[in-house]
């Protein structure tokens, strides 16, 4: 007669497990919510942080700091990001790093500003990531697909485009360096869908290893469309 009323003890066991399996689907949730807020947060003060330092690098007239310099300024700090992301240090080198790439940011866009119609590249460019940005963004939030799978490609088209760039600086190649240009849209585009994905799954769990992430995409993309789009603005 018990078991009409309280059920089979086996019963229990299955309620047991799905409590269980319902809460932690719920922890789960949570967790990821705030790994999203915490990064879109700190992604919005990095880019403002970004774009100061670039005013003032633009105000000053600063010189571009050189590749080698550019170079072992990022990897040096993403180095120290890396290595402190999750102690309170790697907010300070988080922003000690997009301050950097907003630095030498400053002298390319004084540079496309003494164009003919310079600002307006630049205006185009800057819309053009943003839209970019929210809209895939926006679809990897809603839609939730898995794009783990393009992490393998991602990383050997960044490598091979990084590696061409640098032949087409060396070589003096504007062909080559516009067909990297390309290749890092295409690339960068497909970066965000994929650590906006890897945060939704659970891939990510830091939130400033995946600002790092989502800011140099916008960074790269940016900086892209404005090399394309100054290349097609000489030509007119």
């Amino acid at each position: 007669m018990i078991s009409f009323v309280f059920g089979q003890p086996e019963d229990f066991t299955r309620m047991s497990m799905i409590d269980k399996t319902v809460i932690a689907s719920e922890q789960s949730v949570l967790a990821t919510n705030k790994v999203l807020r915490n990064t879109y947060m700190l992604l919005s003060m990095t880019l403002l942080f970004s774009a100061l330092t670039a005013g003032l690098s633009m105000a000053l007239n600063l010189p571009h700091p050189g590749l080698l310099l550019t170079l072992g300024g990022y990897f040096g700090l993403l180095f120290l990001t890396t290595k402190f992301r999750d102690s309170a240090l790697g907010l300070a080198f988080v922003f000690a790093l997009t301050g950097f790439m907003g630095y030498t940011l400053g002298p390319i866009l004084n540079a496309y500003l003494a164009m003919a119609n310079g600002g307006q590249v630049v205006m185009t460019a800057m819309g053009a990531t943003g839209a970019i940005f929210l809209g895939l963004s926006g679809y990897a939030l809603t839609t939730r697909k898995d794009f783990s799978f393009m992490g393998g490609f991602l990383m050997v088209g960044i490598l091979v485009a990084f590696l061409a760039g640098l032949g087409a600086m060396f070589f003096e190649m504007p062909g080559l360096s516009l067909a990297v240009s390309s290749m890092f849209v295409l690339l960068m585009a497909g970066l965000i869908l994929y650590e906006t994905s890897n945060i939704i799954h659970g891939g990510e769990t830091n939130y400033i290893m995946a600002t790092v992430t989502l800011y140099v995409s916008i960074f790269n993309l940016f900086t892209s469309l404005l090399h394309l789009l100054g290349f097609m603005n000489s030509d007119e």
